[in-house]
């Protein structure tokens, strides 16, 4: 048994957040298709998954984050939900259910707030995020 969560910390300008990593690309870790578009995206676009409650029954889709970590920043689209009450099948690629305040990132996040692969910190790291700003140029 693993813990399940239908919710998350409340979302603020500055949210705690665990950074994990993930596959959007079909056959890859990250499951099936992305719950946004129901496609598959390249693990080469700043792209993110949200634990449920933040994930908030898809009204973060296609919406961007600033995710601040490793002393750099990054933008990412949100395509998906880190399911955070259902797991361990293979709909989840027989994963348990996310904590309830993880932000799953593309490789792209990753290297784009510079973290090297060998560093420890690869796939697991303390972050915060917030919604980024709507501006005409996204």
């Amino acid at each position: 048994m693993y813990p399940m969560y239908k919710c998350s910390p409340p979302v603020s300008n500055h949210n705690k957040a665990m950074l994990t990593i993930n596959s959007f690309e079909k056959g890859k870790d990250g499951g099936g298709p992305s719950e946004c578009d129901r496609q598959y995206h390249s693990d080469s676009i700043p792209i993110v998954a949200l634990s449920t409650g933040w994930f908030n029954h898809k009204t973060r889709c296609h919406h961007n984050i600033t995710i601040n970590g490793n002393g750099r920043s990054v933008r990412a689209m949100v395509v998906d939900e880190c399911d955070s009450a259902k797991g361990c099948d293979a709909a989840h690629d027989y994963q348990p259910p996310c904590d309830n305040n993880i932000v799953d990132a593309s490789q792209a996040v990753w290297k784009a707030l510079g973290v090297p692969r060998d560093s420890g910190k690869w796939g697991w790291m303390e972050i915060t995020w917030s919604n980024a700003n709507h501006n005409s140029d996204e």
